[in-house]
């Protein structure tokens, strides 16, 4: 934890250094695949333990609603997040184990095509690995999110988005200013036209 030998100034300037050497290409392929996700209608899932189990939840409300412009009307992005369903996770939890809580929901709701998003800060969670595993073997495309250096998820998902730095708390909080910047690129992709047609039909 960094900020226990770091001042704020020096550790805020820290974040911003790691944000500055995010690359940018795996995050516009997320963006990609998640337009095409939307417009194919296939399901996105979203999967996380702690910290990153809260940032999955959060990217699935953002998700889901704050990418529309037109609630009445326009088609949805259909995205779930998999931490959120506690009665399933306890009961695969407590009878098969704990590495089983993500994959056998995803072979309940998933299917070729659709995209599943992994956050793992140190990367090696056994739980998030074998979904990606499954996810690889039954046509899924997989994005990681990873901090530290990147364990076994940063080579397994299909494409990764790495903050390399040994602090959980930064990780987690890039990953969040990567989601909040890829909503906000969404709704430019799927609601930027509603939005225009909106404004010249009033010209």
């Amino acid at each position: 934890m960094l900020g226990v030998h770091l001042g704020l100034v020096p550790y805020l300037q820290r974040v911003c250094q790691e944000l500055g050497r995010l690359e940018p290409q795996p995050v516009y392929d997320l963006c990609d695949h998640l337009e095409r996700a939307y417009q194919s209608r296939a399901m996105i899932f979203v999967i996380g333990n702690g910290g990153s189990g809260a940032n999955a939840s959060h990217l699935c409300e953002d998700l889901n609603k704050c990418t529309l412009r037109d609630f009445e009307n326009q088609s949805r992005l259909r995205v779930l997040s998999l931490t959120d369903n506690t009665p399933g996770i306890t009961a695969w939890a407590n009878d098969e184990g704990y590495d089983r809580i993500f994959v056998e929901q995803l072979k309940t709701y998933a299917s070729p095509g659709d995209v599943l998003i992994a956050i793992s800060g140190s990367g090696n969670s056994p739980n998030i690995l074998k979904a990606v595993e499954w996810a690889n073997a039954n046509g899924l495309t997989t994005f990681g999110m990873t901090g530290f250096s990147g364990g076994k998820l940063k080579t397994m998902a299909h494409k990764t988005i790495h903050v390399a730095i040994d602090d959980m708390g930064i990780a987690e909080s890039i990953h969040q200013v990567v989601f909040h910047w890829v909503v906000d690129d969404i709704y430019r992709r799927i609601s930027g036209p509603i939005a225009q047609a909106s404004a010249n039909s009033t010209d």
